[in-house]
Parts: structure tokens; sequence; C-alpha cells
């Protein structure tokens, strides 16, 4: 027969936990782990104890030994539940998205970079919010270099804005299925704060 640890209290342990038994204060589950400590510094066996008090062995021993290994505080609060929370690196993660893209995509996704570091993709999104980062937007800017670059602006602006009587506008556009990679300014990177930026423009190779 297994025998199970023995429970010593000093003086003022005893007070302690019979208070706490006695206490219409305590908590229910303090008041029973109190009376089981009790139980067994009478030296009660685990079995004993859970058949007195109407629990399961397992949980008289769970007990026990928590309170061999901690005293009081071991049994005043419940373990944490689930796996442990796994650390994020966050500077790694920082720098693989503005530095990095993964192979064959644009740019990172949640899921994506979760695999890459192991974490779970609410830790990735919960740290891009918190660092200003949207690997998924891409912001356009147009640099001209035509002169009379203002005053085609304005023709086209005003032909929207106030249209003479009887127009006919006729918009034609490049053919489409033309990915535009090339581009005839270098963008600004991913950064805090700041989507990447590509300009409207591109070289057309073929």
């Amino acid at each position: 027969m297994r025998v199970a640890p023995t429970v010593t209290l000093t003086s003022e342990e005893l007070s302690e936990l019979s208070r706490i038994a006695a206490s219409r204060l305590s908590s229910v589950r303090l008041s029973l782990r109190a009376r089981m400590i009790l139980l067994a510094a009478e030296g009660l066996q685990n079995k004993e104890i859970a058949e007195r008090l109407g629990v399961d062995r397992l949980q008289v021993a769970r007990w026990r030994k928590r309170y061999l290994e901690h005293r009081l505080s071991g049994i005043e609060r419940d373990l944490p539940r689930g796996a442990p929370p796994v650390k994020v690196d966050v500077a790694r993660l920082v720098e693989l998205t503005t530095q990095s893209k993964p192979e064959a995509m644009t740019h990172w996704s949640t899921r994506r970079m979760a695999a890459e570091l192991g974490v779970s993709a609410a830790s990735v999104s919960r740290h891009w919010r918190k660092h200003g980062l949207k690997p998924h937007l891409l912001r356009g800017f147009k640099v001209s270099r035509d002169p009379h670059f203002v005053e085609k602006l304005e023709d086209i602006v005003g032909l929207y804005m106030s249209p003479p009587e009887h127009a006919l506008v006729l918009c034609v556009d490049e053919k489409s299925q033309v990915q535009a990679l090339d581009r005839t300014q270098p963008g600004l990177p991913l950064k805090k704060g700041r989507a990447e930026t590509m300009t409207h423009d591109y070289k057309r190779n073929g």
C-alpha cells in the first residue's frame, strides 16, 4: 500500500488552516483544501480523507503535494490551465515583415508568419497592430516629369467637374493581364506606421 507523505504543521500553520476551514469568508475551495491538509496532518491517508470529505483521492494527493511544496500559497490558487504561452521573438517578426517577403508571395500573411515563427496567428496580428505594420496594404504615388503636368491635370479634373454640354469622354486603357513589376521609381519599403509604396506607372518590357 502506498503511503502518502507526512504533513507536519507548525502551531502558526495549524491556527491559520483551522481559521480558514471554519471561516465563512473563505471560498468553498480554499476551505475544503484547508480541511484536507488538517486531516493529513492528523496522519490520515489520501483515501481516508477522500472518503471523509466526499472528494476524489487524486484531488487530495494533489493538494497535499502542493502544500508540502509551497505551504499555504500552494493551496490558495489553482495552477494556470492550458499550454504555457509561447514567447514571440518580436525583433525577428518586425525584421521579417519589413525586410523580406515569403517565397512566391507579395507579402506576409498572419498565418504564414505564424508558421515561420512557430507562434499563433493571433500573436502575429497583435504585434503587427502594436508596431503599426500592415503588410497587406500598398499605397501608390506618382512622380511626373511632364513640365505641363499641372495644366493637363486641371484640364482633366475640369472635364469631370464641369463637363461641356453633349460631351463624349472616352477613356482608353492598355490591355489587361500585364503585370506592373518594373516601376519607373523605386518604392519605399514597409516600416512602422507606413505601408509599402510603389508608383502607378511602370516600364513596359515587351
